[in-house]
């Protein structure tokens, strides 16, 4: 009876925080379907006392431009994504083996990348005149290559794997390239995915590069053409565009709705891919790995 009473208790536990984790998501959708009188008379709710789609209809229309952002940030995040997990994957194993020579300096070097910044003015100069990534695609995979701070989460995990693992299949014939591969990169399969989601967050969630090196703009990402939608709501008003749509709805363009289909178009992908990648967030793969 104890027993029931405690799993009754933790599913409850479980329970309020998936309402809770819920309720800003149901909020932010149910407010971007709200009209906008609705929202300055009543402000937000759960459900929308007056149902209205006008923000959609500001946001798309222009839809090829919209689909498109979302052809570049898709691109991005998957290809920055794989480029990133792997350097920093391999500069993070080889600064976690004690027996590599410089070993101490890597780490020191690294870590200087964290506390000491050379400022925006030299890290443009350096993409623009040295990396030539000014309109170009890369100009938002490039940048974010390498991030200190996920190099050393990565570090910590490989520390934790035992000694003996590599060391065995060393004396099986195998090299590093091949240790790194087949054996290290296996195990390290939870570390790998939770890095790689901060990772994927990281470029989907990005606007500042596409800003500052991009002028063309059909490579606009998706998170950037928003941001200039949204910013551009007041001028939208007194335009032919917008005053059609006003007269077409009868209403005005919601201002606070569009902020919110906004997010649910930014984050409605993160969270329908999320429940396929937390179950690599598991831990113990290495138990039982060594015998002895």
């Amino acid at each position: 009876m104890l027993k029931l009473a405690s799993k009754t208790s933790m599913y409850f536990v479980v329970l309020l925080f998936t309402i809770f984790c819920a309720f800003p998501f149901l909020l932010i959708l149910s407010s971007s379907l709200t009209s906008e009188d609705a929202i300055q008379q009543f402000g937000y709710n759960l459900i929308p006392r007056e149902f209205d789609t006008t923000a959609y209809k500001v946001l798309f229309m222009d839809s090829a431009r919209i689909i498109n952002g979302y052809k570049i940030t898709i691109m991005v995040t998957v290809v920055g994504t794989f480029l990133s997990l792997l350097i920093t994957s391999m500069l993070a194993y080889p600064i976690s083996l004690k027996r590599l020579k410089f070993r101490k300096s890597l780490n020191i070097f690294t870590l200087i990348t964290i506390l000491i910044s050379g400022g925006i003015v030299p890290w443009y100069i350096v993409c623009v005149r040295y990396l030539h990534l000014q309109d170009s695609i890369w100009a938002l995979i490039v940048p974010y290559l390498c991030q200190a701070w996920n190099v050393f989460l990565l570090r910590s995990y490989f520390q934790t794997l035992p000694d003996e693992i590599s060391e065995s299949a060393k004396m099986d014939g195998a090299g590093e390239y091949s240790i790194f591969y087949r054996i290290i990169v296996p195990l390290s399969t939870p570390a790998l995915a939770t890095v790689g989601l901060f990772i994927a967050l990281l470029y989907w969630n990005d606007w500042w590069l596409g800003l500052t090196l991009l002028n063309k703009t059909e490579l606009q990402p998706l998170q950037l053409l928003l941001r200039t939608i949204q910013s551009n709501v007041q001028f939208l008003a007194t335009s032919e565009q917008g005053a059609e749509i006003i007269r077409n709805t009868g209403g005005r363009l919601p201002s606070e709705g569009i902020k919110m289909a906004v997010s649910i178009l930014t984050i409605g992908p993160v969270v329908f891919v999320y429940p396929f990648v937390q179950r690599f967030f598991i831990k113990g793969l290495t138990i039982g790995a060594v015998k002895g």
